[in-house]
Formats: structure tokens, sequence, C-alpha cells
């Protein structure tokens, strides 16, 4: 059976030069996340939207989240008990640092640190202008997550120069293949 994967972008999109822009159209089982204001986020709606497209995706979803799309993940599986096959969580914002966007404060508060009922793996750099790599490790514990990190590559955004991204697809691959036996998660 093949997963099919839900790309969650951040708050504006992902743009033109975005990796999760460029994955999708080489990838069948890729798709964006539909019905949700981008630009005027509001955590209940984003959160109320994911488990709506989860539970019409299917059983064996795989969530890819950029930015504010993992406090999106973070906040439904707080709630949710629909099952999914696992999360890879890229550039996970801090809601408390100064430069977290104004519009977006709802992800943040109050973000549990339960842990997640699900694998996932955390990619971070370690001069994301959005949170410091202390940040990334304690959500990475916090949520049960493996967490990589990839160095200085600011938000893993288009300005990262990543292009179509080959390790990221590899890291997707990853988690796609682990069993679920395996991962601590029933």
């Amino acid at each position: 059976m093949t997963s099919s994967i839900l790309l969650l972008p951040g708050i504006g999109n992902s743009g033109s030069g975005h990796w999760q822009t460029l994955w999708a159209p080489t990838d069948a089982s890729m798709t964006f996340i539909a019905g949700q204001d981008r630009d005027h986020p509001i955590c209940e709606e984003w959160v109320e939207n994911l488990e709506t497209a989860v539970r019409n995706t299917g059983s064996d979803v795989i969530l890819v989240a950029h930015s504010l799309g993992c406090l999106q993940v973070a906040n439904w599986a707080q709630y949710s008990r629909t099952v999914v096959r696992g999360a890879l969580l890229l550039a996970v914002p801090d809601p408390t640092c100064d430069v977290f966007p104004e519009e977006a404060k709802g992800f943040g508060f109050p973000l549990s640190e339960k842990r997640f009922a699900f694998p996932s793996m955390m990619i971070a750099s370690s001069n994301d202008p959005y949170a410091d790599i202390h940040y990334s490790q304690r959500s990475a514990d916090a949520w049960g997550s493996s967490l990589v990190n990839i160095g200085e590559r600011g938000h893993i955004n288009a300005a990262s120069g990543l292009g179509d991204w080959p390790q990221g697809r590899a890291w997707l691959k990853e988690l796609i293949a682990m069993p679920m036996s395996t991962s601590g998660y029933q």
C-alpha cells in the first residue's frame, strides 16, 4: 500500500522555489492541504481542517509539515484519535520567539508537550530565525520525534536554496519505511 502524503505549508503558503512546491507535481501521492486561509491562520480552523483532511484521505497518511504547519500538526495531535502513519516536521517555529508572526499567536498557547501517538521526525536548522536548536530539541523530546540538525540552513524554505532537496526526500522515505512495530507506537 502506498502512503498518501499530505503537505502542510506554513503561513503565507510555500512559494514557487519552496521544496514542498517542487515536490508536489513530481509525486502523485502528494497533495497540499486545502480549505484553510494561509494568510490569516486561525489555529482552531486549521486543526479542524487537518482532522477533516486526514479522515478524507484514508488510513495510511504521512503529514509533511513546514513551519506553522508543524504547529498545526502539534495542536491537532493533542486531541485527535485519527490515526496517521507518521509526520515529517520541518522548521518548527517557537511561538514564544520575538519574530513569531502576530497573526499566528493562537498556534502556540497552550501548546501541549504530549507525546504524539504516531512516529515523527523533526528536521531543524541551527540558525533558523524562528526557533533555536534548543527549542527544537525540547519539542522533539516532548513529542517523541527524532531530531535531525541540518546545520545552518535558515528556515528550511525557498530562501535556504534547497531546491528540490533530495536529502529531504530521503528523510521522507525513511519515515515511510519505518515499521510501526519498531517505532514504539501502536
